[in-house]
């Protein structure tokens, strides 16, 4: 028991100590209601790691956000996707602040914003406003919380980063409070063969490996035989107190004998390596089965920088007749902690599981460009595109290609080349690169037309297509009528959308002037406030024009009266 005692104060001193290279004091929190986190920093994301921490907002919209500090906004940006309204402030003792997934800017916000946006006759719009422009006070309204953006729920996106190096850091290293008194979970336990002669229990393939709660608190697992190299891999996340989030864990340690093998966290990372994510989990498992394991080792291509401590590449070499203890320590920022202990004796036993490996003729060396011709399209792979050689599965077709399946992660652009010289220059305007899911339904990639050559890039393998888009966009008022008065309405409404490449673009006007009509594509609206102009007539006009990214058109025109 005293040995546990040591070891937590020992963990909450290294802890205290990371706080203790950022400032305590300097900040106050973005919101005046207890944080409370549905997301955290490092947290495991689609290619990539969360750069900030995401704050409930109490399942509202327009909660007050406020400047955590004295400073000059810096960056404002409005876009459909992504951070969707965000702020960045800059602050005098080298930091910035971003607020993302914002409903609205403060009032001198929104009207700068809304300036430009009437200016450029976009509601996208990004600028970066001279040092000073802009200036904010601590504890000074400068948004409301919002849903806006690639966001899947109401909450507020919030980083603190270096404003020389832009290096996002986790929030709660400068004296954020969050009531966490919560261990890590661990779920499920797997050990990788590395080495060609690798055998973990009678298998040539990663094993699942049950374990069990101890009396102290700590996790056994079933004891390992193995031979060769190999490695650990988990599946575990944190809560914090009051949330039932799986969030990212801080810390992981991996020690073989006492001797620390990998030590990562996540105090700060750099956006140039977060795709590298894709090396740190088992990419060919989150493909199969939509779960992220965490290697406790370094895959081939592994350029993140995280790593406290790396030895051996995390691979531990397995000799017979030898015991080993490895343990396992995954941790939070509270110093909260779950502790695994795998004992593995090296023991030669009989394969049973084979290693499966899938050749083709197609053979991918990741340090070489690679061209492929699959009769209805071409693809080619510059060098560096993948992480490590592996044979590609690939399927010739007529208007459809088969390039492999999305369990090998690309770390770069690779291109979709399609002849469309069969098709009249009609059917070709309506023709677009697409994805086709599971159940076979096309997304829309961004399509280069050059001629009868119709090309794409992306970073997803899967089956690629030829679709056709020959059906307009929908327009349809929302909360108001043909001819109705709206003398009490704040704002007016219409919903748009596509059937099948999507919307490109819109345009409104009301009496022949352009005006700013926010679009929402979770909810597929636009919306227009009435405050943003003066009308000055009784009979209005709305003309809303929508265009799909194949160039179907179609307008809505809608007479309405206001005083």
């Amino acid at each position: 028991m005293k040995k546990i005692t040591l070891a937590l104060l020992l963990l909450v001193s290294i802890l205290s100590q990371a706080q203790e290279n950022y400032p305590q004091d300097a900040f106050r929190s973005p919101l005046d209601i207890p944080i409370i986190l549905a997301g955290t920093f490092g947290e495991l994301r689609s290619n990539h790691f969360h750069s900030g921490i995401d704050i409930k907002t109490q399942q509202r919209q327009g909660l007050p956000v406020f400047a955590i500090g004295d400073g000059t906004v810096t960056r404002i940006k409005v876009s459909l996707w992504g951070y969707g309204k965000v702020l960045y402030v800059a602050h005098p003792n080298g930091y910035t602040s971003v607020y993302g997934h914002l409903q609205k800017f403060s009032p001198k916000i929104e009207e700068y914003i809304k300036r430009i946006q009437y200016q450029k006759k976009s509601y996208e719009v990004e600028v970066f406003p001279d040092y000073g422009e802009l200036k904010v006070n601590k504890e000074e309204l400068i948004a409301y919380s919002g849903n806006t953006g690639g966001s899947s729920g109401p909450h507020l996106h919030f980083e603190i980063r270096s404003s020389i190096s832009e290096k996002p850091t986790n929030p709660l290293l400068y004296g954020i409070d969050v009531a966490d008194a919560t261990n890590p979970t661990l779920e499920k336990l797997f050990i990788y063969p590395l080495s060609q002669a690798a055998v973990v229990n009678q298998s040539q393939e990663k094993i699942q490996v049950n374990f069990s709660k101890q009396p102290d608190g700590s996790f056994l697992a079933d004891k390992v035989e193995a031979t060769g190299k190999i490695g650990v891999g988990f599946i575990g996340f944190d809560r914090q107190d009051m949330a039932a989030n799986r969030n990212g864990v801080y810390s992981v340690s991996l020690s073989v004998n006492g001797k620390v093998y990998t030590e990562y966290d996540f105090e700060s990372f750099s956006f140039g390596e977060t795709r590298y994510i894709n090396t740190l989990i088992d990419y060919d498992h989150l493909g199969k089965y939509r779960q992220r394991i965490q290697k406790c080792f370094k895959s081939p291509g592994n350029n993140l920088g995280i790593y406290n401590e790396i030895y051996n590449k995390g691979e531990i070499a397995i000799r017979e007749g030898l015991s080993y203890t490895i343990e396992l320590l995954i941790k939070d920022l509270k110093g909260n902690q779950v502790k695994l202990i795998v004992p593995v004796e090296g023991k030669q036993s009989q394969v049973k599981i084979k290693k499966q490996q899938k050749k083709t003729p197609y053979y991918v060396v990741a340090n070489k460009p690679n061209n492929f011709d699959l009769t209805a399209a071409k693809v080619y792979f510059p060098t560096n595109t993948f992480y490590e050689d592996f044979y590609l599965d690939l399927e010739k077709g007529e208007d459809t290609v088969k390039i492999h399946t999305n369990t090998v992660p690309a770390h770069r652009n690779f291109t979709i080349t399609f002849d469309t010289a069969k098709y009249t220059k009609e059917e070709q305007k309506q023709l677009f690169i697409a994805r086709l899911d599971s159940k076979l339904r096309p997304s829309y990639l961004n399509t280069y037309k050059r001629g009868n050559t119709f090309t794409a890039r992306t970073r997803n393998l899967g089956t690629y297509t030829l679709a056709k888009d020959t059906i307009a966009p929908k327009i349809k008022t929302k909360n108001f009528k043909e001819k109705q008065w709206l003398n009490n309405y704040k704002y007016l409404s219409v919903s748009i959308s596509d059937d099948l490449s999507g919307v490109d673009s819109y345009s409104a006007t009301l009496n022949g002037e352009w005006i700013l009509m926010e679009y929402e594509p979770k909810k597929k609206t636009l919306t227009y406030n009435f405050d943003d102009k003066i009308l000055g007539k009784k009979q209005c006009v709305l003309k809303v024009t929508v265009t799909d990214n194949v160039g179907n058109q179609n307008t809505l025109t809608t007479p309405f009266y206001r005083k």
